[in-house]
């Protein structure tokens, strides 16, 4: 059963909790974000959402949800859209790419749900899209990050974050630039770490880097003493890691374990949530992790380093709110995410001056448009073409951006040292 969203009390629920809640969207009693008007009570529209709150997606997937929470709130506070307020209705899809696909079938035809809001997880994406395709709804994408679903003559479904491809791009680049030569790479043998792990083998070949070990591994392994034991023996110079949260965890307190220490490692995903360090502590130091968004970019401002008023509008607001909203909770580039998903489908709504769905996806196609998580321009596909990402390295328990030299501060701690020395 899904859960209709009372956003003013934006908590995300455990999984088990679900409650069908009567009434509207919320209507806000204190305005957020400066000024605005209060929503009056009136139909609302509805947006329909699956998102990961168990399973191996959990972690993030409540991130996402809470993006999405947290623009539903924002744009109520301002007037909602087309005079009317947003309410949300979300499920929980266990991370499971069969429940994702039947929660939008049920969402769409049985709950009859204005817009939707796309799932966690490429793999769920995957999933959905099929659906989102035979039901003609455009819906925004968040994390699905691998291209092959926007390349498959779909129309109705739109990237948000960068494409898996490109995410290992900074690591490619600062190791070319020292003159490392040898490369492993490990991939969790799904769809957006697959892709992850072939674009970063496309990168490394043309900027000169050699593939020692390349292995995958299938979802839920938690031994990784084999693998690494053949990256221990070809001693590669880089190691690049396509990970979610838990096997990101069980590789590096295995590879300090068997002591295999490249001068550059790097892992994808989970590797960004503070949670990673918290649970590694020092071993977590001068791992480098590529982001599509850190709040740490807000904090460049104060230096000069970006225009950060116009690269990512309305961030700093953001940051304080999500603080203010959900104090202690993690705040990744899924949450950030999740909000720009929301947000470009509102701009779209406004620009199409109706709810019909064929006039919302061409203006999604027109959007030339920043957020709080960047840019966002989609190619005639629906491929993200403007957002950039960035990379960092834990450093003394901290965020530290290293990639790209314009937005780094300081400059990676490189080479890595040895175990014993962390």
């Amino acid at each position: 059963m899904a859960t209709r969203d009372s956003v003013s009390a934006a908590r995300v629920e455990p999984a088990p909790v679900r409650i069908r809640r009567a009434g509207i969207a919320v209507m806000a009693a204190a305005l957020w974000f400066g000024s605005g008007s209060i929503v009056e009570a009136q139909k609302a529209i509805r947006i329909g959402a699956s998102v990961s709150q168990t399973g191996t997606f959990a972690s993030l997937g409540q991130n996402q949800l809470r993006g999405y929470r947290l623009c539903v709130k924002y744009t109520n506070e301002r007037g909602g859209v087309l005079g009317r307020p947003l309410e949300l209705i979300q499920d929980d899809d266990q991370s499971e790419p069969a429940n994702a696909a039947s929660i939008y079938e049920r969402l769409i035809t049985q709950e009859h749900v204005d817009l939707v809001l796309g799932p966690y997880g490429s793999p769920n994406v995957e999933a959905v899209a099929s659906v989102i395709e035979k039901h003609r709804i455009p819906t925004m994408s968040p994390s699905g990050g691998t291209t092959s679903i926007f390349k498959k003559g779909r129309k109705f479904i739109f990237q948000v974050i960068s494409p898996a491809e490109v995410y290992l791009e900074g690591l490619i680049d600062m190791a070319a630039r020292r003159g490392l030569r040898t490369l492993a790479v490990l991939y969790e043998d799904t769809l957006l770490t697959r892709a992850i792990a072939q674009g970063t083998l496309a990168l490394a070949k043309k900027r000169g880097l050699e593939a020692a070990v390349v292995e995958a591994y299938p979802r839920g392994t938690t031994d990784f003493s084999a693998l690494l034991g053949k990256v221990r023996a070809a001693s590669p110079e880089v190691l690049a890691a396509a990970t979610y949260f838990d096997d990101a965890l069980a590789i590096t307190r295995q590879a300090r374990d068997l002591n295999v220490n490249p001068k550059m490692y790097a892992l994808t995903v989970g590797a960004a949530l503070p949670r990673f360090y918290e649970m590694l502590g020092r071993a977590a130091e001068f791992v480098y992790v590529p982001s599509q968004w850190e709040p740490e970019l807000v904090e460049l401002r104060a230096g000069g380093l970006i225009p950060i008023a116009r690269q990512y509008p309305g961030a700093k607001e953001f940051v304080e709110a999500h603080r203010r909203e959900y104090p202690g909770a993690d705040l990744s580039y899924q949450t950030t995410a999740g909000y720009a998903a929301c947000q470009v489908l509102v701009e779209a709504v406004k620009r199409a001056g109706s709810l019909d769905r064929d006039k919302i996806r061409n203006a999604i196609l027109k959007l030339d448009f920043h957020t709080v998580f960047g840019a966002f321009k989609v190619d005639p596909d629906g491929l993200q073409i403007a957002h950039k990402m960035v990379v960092f390295q834990w450093q003394d328990g901290k965020k530290v951006i290293v990639w790209p030299d314009e937005l780094s501060p300081v400059k990676p701690r490189f080479p890595t040292p040895p175990w014993s020395q962390r």
